[in-house]
């Protein structure tokens, strides 16, 4: 199969295409209106020659004065319409000029290629004169060699020029071209470098700057060097996380599964007491139920990335649904003589999905029972606002977060030591894709020893993209 040409060699071919049919064109032109010129003034020669002997005729009524002239490359002949020769100059030794058909018929000034003969190629005047009272016509004739040169020599000068200019525009399109696709070349070899580091197993993901000077070309190729630079900014992030997500679920799920065959290689060992395979199966329910809920998170945030995580629009009252959470955490929390204080007020009426809400609340609520110590409380607060959407605020009395972990802590398993963002799990990932999914918001404000604020703005209405209208 051949192979087709490369950009450089088309951008090339185009320049020289481009620029040979200009000139090719400009040229012919120029010899189209330069052969007229040299036509009009030859024409204008021979009338300017054939005007006084024709008067002279005319005058003296015979054409004596004919016979003497000896002018050179001016051949003179009159004759008569029925074909007789009254006169002809010295000059013509080789008989009468070889007169096109109609010559004699002419009734006025007229103008003719007489073709070849034995003085050359001629061009012809004919002019009406009277000899006495009888109708004659003057010929005179000059050879058109010195013209036919002249072109000659104008097309082999532009044929000279042409492919002279040709040659010229090679020579420049090749230095302009490959100038101009340097830097592309050079980004091409940097995106190169940089697919090899990813397809190599474990390969380093630093930035790496863009090659000397690409980012301040002024023009399209600046733009497009400044826009890969982004682009592979993103994807070394998309990388990393996901590198580290895989890193992090694995450890995740390493634990629920030791558990699981520790206890089941417990029990398959040796016989036990039904209180033991009770005790055993009560462990591998709850890693079960911890497997489950990593699963069923990782579904949950896999559908929103894909944008495939739907809410419903259904109409409900937003402070029953925060109650039924309240009192859900509340039960959980009870082992540690932790308190939910609510101020919901009534009746706040939403569209929403209640579903998704419940376990929004869920996941602010269980990592605050979580991480806040023995006989805390817990205050849940619920704000409707005019225009603006509802507003839900979580805040407990647990060890805080540091400042440096605040913009980490929606992270998938994101782990930072002993401080509340340790938690390692997917709960606050899934409370970010729920409300950005929703159009909403979550803020976050807290102190190392002072507790955690997360603050939840729920838009005004769902976005009708995202909703699944009943």
């Amino acid at each position: 199969m051949k192979r087709p040409l490369g950009l450089r060699a088309r951008m090339m071919l185009l320049f020289c295409a481009v620029v040979g049919i200009l000139l090719a064109g400009s040229f012919a032109v120029l010899y189209a209106w330069l052969s007229s010129k040299t036509r009009m003034e030859f024409d204008q020669r021979l009338q300017e020659a054939a005007a006084p002997v024709a008067a002279d005729i005319t005058s003296d009524g015979d054409a004596d004065d004919v016979s003497q002239l000896d002018l050179p490359y001016e051949y003179f002949e009159v004759s008569g319409r029925e074909g007789r020769v009254y006169a002809r100059s010295l000059n013509l030794r080789s008989g009468a000029l070889r007169l096109p058909a109609g010559a004699l018929e002419i009734r006025g000034l007229a103008l003719f290629d007489a073709g070849d003969s034995p003085y050359g190629r001629l061009r012809m005047v004919a002019q009406p004169v009277s000899i006495g009272k009888t109708p004659a016509i003057l010929f005179l004739a000059m050879p058109v060699a010195g013209r036919e040169r002249t072109l000659a020599d104008l097309r082999q000068g532009l044929g000279a020029l042409l492919a002279l200019s040709l040659g010229v525009m090679a020579l420049v399109s090749t230095w302009y071209v490959g100038r101009s696709l340097r830097p592309i070349a050079a980004l091409t070899e940097h995106a190169s470098l940089l697919a090899r580091r990813l397809e190599t197993p474990g390969g380093t993901l630093a930035a790496d700057p863009l090659p000397a000077g690409l980012a301040d070309h002024p023009d399209e190729i600046g733009r497009l060097a400044t826009a890969f630079d982004r682009l592979w900014e993103r994807m070394r992030t998309a990388v990393a996380q996901l590198r580290q997500f895989v890193s992090d679920a694995s450890h995740e799920l390493r634990t629920p599964l030791s558990v699981l065959r520790g206890e089941t290689e417990l029990v398959l060992g040796e016989p036990r007491t039904e209180q033991e395979y009770r005790r055993a199966l009560e462990v591998i329910q709850d890693e079960l139920g911890q497997l489950s809920r990593i699963v069923e998170g990782l579904f949950t945030l896999t559908l929103a990335d894909a944008g495939q995580l739907r809410m419903a629009r259904e109409p409900l009252y937003l402070n029953e649904v925060l109650e039924e959470a309240c009192a859900l955490a509340e039960s959980r929390g009870r082992a540690k003589n932790i308190r939910v204080e609510r101020s919901l007020g009534n009746d706040v009426s939403y569209r929403g999905d209640e579903t998704w809400l419940r376990q929004l609340f869920l996941s602010f609520l269980d990592n605050a029972v979580k991480y806040s110590p023995p006989g805390a409380r817990i205050r849940v607060s619920l704000e409707a606002r005019d225009g603006l959407g509802p507003k839900v605020e979580f805040a407990d009395e647990g060890p805080g977060i540091a400042p440096e972990h605040l913009p980490h802590i929606f992270e998938r398993f994101y782990r930072a030591g002993t401080d509340e963002a340790q938690s390692a799990g997917l709960g606050l990932a899934i409370a970010q894709a729920i409300v950005s999914t929703c159009g909403g918001r979550i803020e976050c404000s807290s102190q190392p020893g002072s507790g955690t604020r997360f603050t939840v703005h729920l838009p005004a209405g769902p976005p009708e993209a995202n909703l699944n209208k009943n």
